[in-house]
């Protein structure tokens, strides 16, 4: 895998080119290929490097509303570098422009989401107090936006002892100065090199998991069916998703009236299939699969043709048939209806007693996986240990190491009562069932995710304090967990997606945006990619 080492100043003034070459030159001795590249290009740069865009045009995106591209063009062009080169060196802006604090702000912003090593360079034109406590400063903001600088150079002045006081006051960082380009030593550089060739990253921030959905699910095009096909954001995100090449869009619905929808909405249909359920060369094969499936229930054929002109039963069919691989749903019908059609004869996948659900949150410095925040409404012991190794699996599909924590309102022994009690049975059951897991509870959610609690709270456990899937005792605490989380946090929400059922069959909210239906789509596809075995 590649890696990124991003060079940013700590103010105006630092030229970061000596910086840039010499890690460069460090970094093509141990024959590595690299790329140079200006995420946000400036009118001061002196440098030849790649660039996704110009500051002007930065502020012209923020300007318009859409913030979102400015990440979303930088991680598109960074990709592109990345496949083609063994490390990626990276510099900021240089803080020539009438708002030094929004580069920062923009320069954190990209290193977070380039998941890089970070270097922090800064003038010191005479040794003073003033630049080391510029320095902690810059250290310290960093650090509280997950991106702590690894290595930090000063150009200036300074003496041994201002070194050491420096070294003591940024540990862990490296620390190094020089006077001139050329005083630049092997040793200096060869830390900076060293600093990004042992850089791991603990976790994905909620940028880079979106774009690595739509990457992802692009690798192979699934064919994904969406049965409100007359819907305008469905059809803005077919769109969007035929452009991208994220998924074979199919559309359910009557071909003239969805043409007619999508002209009025301003969209283009390249790319997608149009399909009416009524005129489909499969529908009576579809009916009597139906037919055969649910004839103990009562249902004779011609209530399983009637029944086939629903477009979400319909959908479902396609997919159970593999005429698709997945199915989205809920942008205009209920969570109950979507469930309820891959119920009735889609049904669970071998060793699943039960469907349930989970929502990728993106927070601001990670992603952590919630469930069952949409279906079950009081699962028994047994199917909460089931719901908990259904969304480790799921969270593993999805490039997130499971650490699932058990949620209550106690930690360990220190509570009471059934509700702990059913907890307790509940670990236990998915211990048995994947041993493989890491997997603690009862737990409550500070001792899941602050370190310094869980070292009171539970010190010997794996999953305090480094949880990332959290499993929750019944859907009442659950829905209203991940819905505070997501107001209050200001966190993107990416589900429900439903898991347990043998094909990928997943619901909207009511509420849904256009972006949250390309995201739940590239869900979905990764999820028939994985039942399928492509990787």
């Amino acid at each position: 895998m590649s890696k990124t080492l991003f060079i940013t100043a700590a103010g105006p003034g630092v030229d970061k080119t000596g910086l840039v070459r010499g890690c460069a030159e460090v970094l093509r001795a141990k024959q590595k290929k690299i790329a140079i590249f200006a995420p946000v290009r400036c009118e001061t740069m002196t440098c030849d490097a790649e660039y996704a865009l110009t500051l002007s045009e930065v502020r012209a995106l923020i300007n318009a509303g859409k913030r979102d591209q400015i990440i979303e063009r930088i991680l598109l062009k960074h990709a592109e570098l990345a496949k083609a080169n063994d490390c990626v060196l990276s510099f900021g802006t240089d803080y020539a422009g009438p708002n030094p604090a929004f580069e920062f702000e923009l320069n954190m912003d990209v290193a977070v989401n380039l998941q890089a090593a970070v270097l922090l360079a800064a003038n010191a034109l005479e040794e003073c107090a003033q630049t080391a406590a510029e320095l902690r400063l810059s250290a310290s903001l960093m650090r509280e936006r997950c991106v702590p600088p690894a290595a930090v150079a000063v150009r200036g002045a300074w003496t041994s002892e201002a070194l050491r006081a420096a070294e003591e006051a940024l540990a862990p960082a490296h620390v190094f100065a020089f006077r001139e380009e050329k005083d630049l030593t092997d040793a200096a550089l060869q830390a900076c090199a060293d600093a990004l060739l042992t850089h791991s990253v603990a976790a994905r921030p909620p940028k880079v998991f979106e774009f690595g959905l739509i990457e992802q699910a692009a690798r192979h095009r699934m064919r994904i069916v969406l049965p409100e096909g007359l819907e305008p954001r469905v059809l803005k995100a077919a769109e969007a998703l035929s452009r991208r090449g994220v998924a074979h869009v199919v559309l359910l619905g009557d071909e003239a009236a969805i043409r007619a929808k999508a002209a009025e909405t301003g969209v283009s249909l390249d790319g997608a299939t149009l399909c009416d359920p009524l005129s489909h060369p499969r529908f009576e094969e579809y009916a009597q699969a139906y037919f055969e499936a649910r004839r103990h229930k009562g249902v004779d054929i011609e209530k399983a043709r009637a029944v086939m002109t629903d477009p979400s039963y319909f959908g479902t069919m396609m997919v159970q048939m593999d005429d698709a691989d997945g199915m989205v749903s809920g942008s205009i019908n209920t969570t109950a209806h979507t469930i309820r059609t891959a119920l009735e004869f889609v049904k669970t996948k071998p060793g699943a007693s039960i469907v349930s659900s989970c929502f990728f949150m993106c927070l601001k410095d990670r992603v952590a996986v919630f469930a069952d925040c949409a279906v079950n409404p009081n699962p028994t012991p047994e199917q909460l240990a089931d719901i908990a190794v259904s969304t480790a699996r799921t969270a593993a599909v999805f490039g997130i190491e499971p650490r699932v924590a058990m949620l209550s309102y106690s930690t360990g022994a220190s509570g009471k009562g059934p509700d702990v009690d059913a907890v307790v049975e509940a670990t236990r059951i998915a211990r048995e069932k994947a041993p493989d897991l890491k997997i603690d509870g009862p737990l409550q959610y500070d001792a899941a995710t602050d370190a310094q609690v869980a070292k009171t709270k539970l010190p010997d456990s794996e999953v305090a304090g480094r949880a990332t899937v959290f499993i929750f005792p019944d859907l009442n605490t659950g829905n209203n967990c991940y819905k505070a989380v997501q107001r209050a946090g200001d966190a993107v929400a990416v589900g429900p997606v439903l898991q347990g059922l043998r094909k990928p069959v997943n619901d909207l909210s009511r509420g849904c945006t256009v972006p949250d239906i390309i995201n739940t789509v590239a869900v979905t596809a990764i999820q028939a990619q994985a039942d399928k075995g492509l990787r």
